[in-house]
């Protein structure tokens, strides 16, 4: 028997088991397709849900209105307004319809065609839909535009909402200003709500309290397809205001403190409740108009011109250190009597001047005020009295007091981000180096305690640590903390309080001087209305000023008792003035022909020195030229090239 197997037969083998396999195929295909459904359905439902509704509605952001800023009776200092926006929907207006609406929107509005041009030319606005044409329009724009809106198709108006400051630069430094955040900004702040269109503080109090006052946005709702387009409105989503923020400011203060500067070129004015800390007035000068960074279209000119200027009227004088002069005495005063060296029943002789390391130190009056105590050491303001104190208890004890009042550290005011540590240099810190050089190199001098002591070279506070500091003697012994919200805290209470571990007596006696200061000393006397019209306080000045200041002078009086070298009297000579200054430390041999030289100790010598340049036209002239030849042998140059000179000379040795 034989067997056969043919191709054709070949063709149909496993023909009966294909119906099962393809069978098992599809089963397993539609298991795996029920298997992701049950995923994305039972387990992450909710999540994909909410995907896909972010994926098909968009926000269109409306901005909230932020709180405002009350001052401590409830008046405004900041607040918002209504600005509007004339917008368009480029998916709504082709390049052949937009001519027609430009010139309508031109037309009906007043507005600069071309301009509309290259406002819709720079592209899509930041939220993607909305192209900004025109910023700030005018009332009468928005309800021209809104009685023919029907017959705009794609256009529409927008409000937007502004900082605004009602009473323009009062407290400007102190309140802050909001700006648009940046984009690198933006990358940072969108986890914590921000858009892109937002503002944000920027100084002050509105950058100090920005989560207070911000509120959350809102907007409206739209739906759109998958390539982005609108569909239909949905409805909107309102924006939460921010909270108002009532501060310790207040406003009658405020505008006496900025009145007092008014004529003055530079200064600051902080007031504190010596018993809370809070801060009733604090003003600087020169100050700024914070509504400009509310502007919606601001030049790079304009920019610059308030950036850049010389005056920096963005720069809080309040919040930045200086030297505090005679303000310092209570310092020095209170670190003789708690060092035990010169308690509270000290009696000193005073004299004309006190030499420390070859230098004589004078008193104000050039002739001292006798045998005095510590009240009327500071009714009078001497100076050859505190010399002895500062000098007697040395550095670290004066280092000492100023730190148990609050000096050479932040206040812990709000915006204390802003402020100053300040300095108050003793030997420690000249052994380290001075902040600048190697340590072991500036060591602590005579004339630097002498300097020291009456609040001099180097010591450098702010006003507003200078307050804080008076408020201990004010309040009885208690080192507050400052600020400018009450936030519902207990401001007396540590440790936002603290009692300064002062003696008793140290503190009546000191209270006891400083009430015959303003009763019948040195502060009554500048409240004297006759001394104003005869002394200007100038403050800070710009370069421009200085050197118009010295080109007009009658003459420049410069009767140090140490300098260095005596950059102050080449820049007086270099700007045609003629120059009285002091026959002592670096002076002579800087001044050379070109001033005339006094004892800076010998009043009726300085006195008829200026008596001889004001009453001579001739002589005056001739100092002047023989000083600006003298300033004119300095450069900035030559000295570099001399400094080289030297290091050569002395690797080569």
């Amino acid at each position: 028997m034989s067997l056969g197997f043919s191709r054709r037969d070949a063709r149909f083998c496993g023909m009966g088991q294909q119906p099962g396999v393809i069978l098992l195929v599809l089963l397993m295909f539609f298991s795996a397709i029920g298997m992701r459904l049950v995923w994305m359905q039972l387990l992450h439902g909710a999540e994909n849900r909410v995907a896909a509704d972010e994926n098909r509605i968009r926000l269109m952001p409306r901005s909230p209105i932020r709180g405002r800023l009350l001052d401590r009776k409830g008046r405004v200092l900041a607040s918002s307004k209504l600005t509007y926006t004339l917008f368009i929907e480029p998916r709504l207006v082709t390049d052949e319809q937009w001519p027609a609406l430009r010139d309508r929107l031109a037309g009906l509005m007043q507005l600069d065609p071309k301009g509309l041009d290259q406002a819709r030319e720079r592209g899509t606005g930041k939220d993607g839909y909305r192209i900004p044409l025109v910023n700030g329009l005018q009332p009468e724009q928005v309800l021209r535009f809104q009685e023919q809106n029907l017959d705009l198709p794609g256009a529409s108006v927008d409000m937007d909402i502004l900082r605004f400051y009602p009473h323009g630069m009062l407290a400007s430094h102190t309140l802050g200003y909001t700006q648009p955040i940046t984009e690198d900004e933006y990358e940072v702040l969108i986890d914590k709500g921000y858009k892109i269109r937002d503002r944000i503080g920027r100084i002050g109090v509105e950058a100090a309290y920005e989560s207070h006052l911000r509120g959350k946005w809102g907007g409206q709702m739209l739906e759109v397809n998958a390539n982005g387009e609108v569909q239909r409105y949905l409805g909107d989503r309102p924006s939460k205001a921010g909270k108002d923020l009532t501060l310790t400011i207040d406003l009658d203060l405020q505008r006496a403190a900025e009145k007092a500067l008014a004529d003055k070129v530079g200064g600051a004015i902080v007031a504190m409740n010596p018993t809370t800390g809070a801060i009733l007035a604090m003003a600087s000068k020169p100050n700024f108009d914070p509504n400009f960074f509310s502007k919606l279209i601001t030049t790079q000119q304009e920019y610059d011109a308030l950036f850049k200027s010389p005056n920096k009227p963005l720069f809080s004088r309040a919040m930045n250190a200086y030297n505090p002069g005679s303000t310092w005495k209570v310092v020095t005063g209170m670190a003789g009597m708690e060092s035990g060296k010169f308690p509270a029943g000290t009696k000193l002789q005073t004299m004309g001047c006190i030499t420390y390391g070859g230098h004589c130190f004078p008193d104000h009056n050039g002739a001292g005020f006798g045998t005095i105590g510590y009240e009327d050491a500071l009714r009078f303001s001497s100076n050859t009295f505190f010399y002895q104190v500062g000098v007697g208890v040395g550095s670290r004890e004066l280092y000492k007091a100023a730190k148990l009042l609050g000096f050479d550290g932040p206040s812990g005011v709000e915006i204390g981000y802003e402020e100053s540590p300040g300095l108050v240099g003793n030997e420690d810190w000249a052994n380290e180096g001075r902040g600048w050089a190697e340590p072991g190199t500036t060591p602590w001098i005579p004339e630097d305690m002498a300097s020291a002591s009456i609040g001099q070279s180097i010591v450098e506070i702010t006003p507003l640590q200078l307050a804080r500091a008076y408020s201990v003697f004010a309040n009885g012994g208690y080192l507050g903390t400052p600020h400018l919200a009450d936030q519902g805290q207990d401001w007396t209470a540590p440790p936002l309080r603290t009692k300064v571990d002062i003696k008793p007596s140290t503190l009546a006696t000191i209270r006891a001087g400083l009430r015959k200061v303003v009763a019948d000393g040195t502060g009554y006397g500048l409240n004297d209305p006759a001394l104003s019209d005869r002394v200007r306080l100038l403050g800070f000045v710009s370069d421009d000023e200085l050197n118009a200041l010295y080109e007009h002078a009658a003459l420049y009086v410069h009767p140090s008792l140490y300098e260095g070298f005596g950059l102050t009297i080449l820049e007086a000579m270099r700007g045609g003035a003629p120059v009285i200054t002091s026959n002592t430390s670096s002076l002579p041999e800087v001044a050379g022909d070109g001033a005339l030289l006094v004892n800076p100790t010998d009043i009726d010598e300085i006195a008829s020195a200026i008596i001889q340049v004001c009453s001579d036209p001739g002589f005056a002239s001739a100092l002047a030229q023989r000083g600006r030849e003298r300033a004119e042998t300095f450069s900035w140059h030559r000295a570099a090239e001399e400094t080289v000179a030297v290091y050569r000379k002395a690797l080569n040795a």
